[in-house]
């Protein structure tokens, strides 16, 4: 069972850019010891022979066919534009 004192809570809230009250530092040691102490309880499981799962109910993801959906409208796009030249967008330089 680990425990978490008061430094250790202040160095944790300074890696993580936290700014926490001085009376709540008891709460959030004890908050993250018990985290801490679940990740022990969950690494002490034997996995071995257990198959990784990308998702734990084994759902597979339905896919669309990979088809083109929307018509070439550059012609119409580009008329709109101030200056066009073989199909590209002409703008100002912009760095010398």
């Amino acid at each position: 069972m680990s425990t978490l004192d008061k430094s250790d809570v202040e160095k944790i809230a300074f890696l993580a850019r936290l700014g926490i009250d001085e009376q709540d530092i008891p709460e959030y040691a004890t908050n993250l010891s018990n985290i801490l102490d679940m990740v022990e309880q969950l690494d002490s499981v034997d996995t071995d022979g257990v198959k990784p799962m990308a998702h734990p109910l084994d759902a597979v993801q339905r896919l669309r066919a990979d088809v083109v959906t929307e018509s070439n409208d550059r012609e119409n796009l580009q008329s709109h534009a101030p200056e066009v030249e073989q199909g590209l967008y002409l703008v100002p330089r912009v760095v010398e």
